[in-house]
């Protein structure tokens, strides 16, 4: 039986409950990566997930970050955020074992600004986010790595490349660092699928009428290990929670396995 694999970034996930579950009860995939959940664990909304008919585990803070893992199965052999010394970071990397499949739940920095400290961070972010993998696993594991990476990996991935050049989510030295990340072993499964321009994750709030104008940023990503990637069927955007009452400003990106 297929399993299908979903990432979201839910800006506030407290927020976007009214478009959260009626999508879930429609969509129903089997495993859900949320971002930017935005609240701390004692206040997140488990009920109304569970009474969907998911498990959850999570890791928040207070009004930024968060990230969470929905599941039709129970999770084991959870890892939450970096152990390498550094800082952990536990509200932007959750780790889950589900269905046979390693998870990697990722809310990457975004950066700012170019000359800012977290752009920066952002850089060593993804240095980290490789020897992690390096440290816990091998790519002949079953393994999908999803997210807000926040970056747009090529021109096709991002409505006005020649303009936005240099954005922090869109320049080589990002590039590069995220690059570094997937040659560990990674497969982009929604590239593998669909390899036309157009089609695009996150809708600034600020552009009027971004959707329509096609004005997006393919920013969230499934990437697998070669032994998942060779088992998916299809990866999509839908972009219908998009378009709902006070959305937020990005869409879920969904795979499907071979079981």
């Amino acid at each position: 039986m297929a399993i299908t694999i979903a990432t979201y970034n839910v800006n506030s996930v407290r927020a976007r409950l009214h478009i959260l579950v009626p999508w879930l009860e429609k969509v129903g995939p089997d495993i859900v990566c949320l971002q930017e959940t935005k609240v701390q664990d004692y206040e997140f909304p488990s009920s109304p997930l569970q009474e969907a008919g998911y498990n959850v585990i999570f890791k928040g803070q207070k009004s930024y970050n968060g990230v969470a893992i929905l599941s039709r199965s129970e999770p084991s052999a959870v890892i939450n955020g970096f152990n390498d010394g550094g800082p952990a970071d536990e509200s932007r990397l959750l780790v889950a074992e589900i269905s046979g499949i390693t998870v990697v739940n990722t809310y990457v920095p975004q950066g700012r600004d170019v000359d800012h400290e977290m752009y920066r961070y952002k850089l060593e972010w993804f240095d980290r986010l490789r020897s992690f993998f390096e440290a816990h696993f091998s790519p002949d594991q079953t393994i999908v790595w999803v997210g807000d990476i926040n970056v747009a990996p090529t021109d096709i991935d991002i409505h006005d490349p020649k303009r936005l050049l240099g954005h922090v989510c869109f320049n080589p030295q990002v590039t590069e660092a995220f690059d570094k990340v997937t040659g560990w072993g990674f497969v982009d499964v929604f590239r593998k699928h669909v390899s036309e321009a157009g089609h695009y994750t996150y809708y600034d709030y600020r552009a009027k009428n971004a959707i329509e104008n096609g004005k997006g940023w393919r920013i969230d990503h499934i990437q697998a290990t070669e032994p998942l990637a060779q088992r998916s069927i299809n990866s999509w955007i839908d972009l219908e929670p998009r378009l709902e009452d006070k959305p937020s400003d990005h869409a879920p990106l969904l795979a499907e396995f071979e079981g």
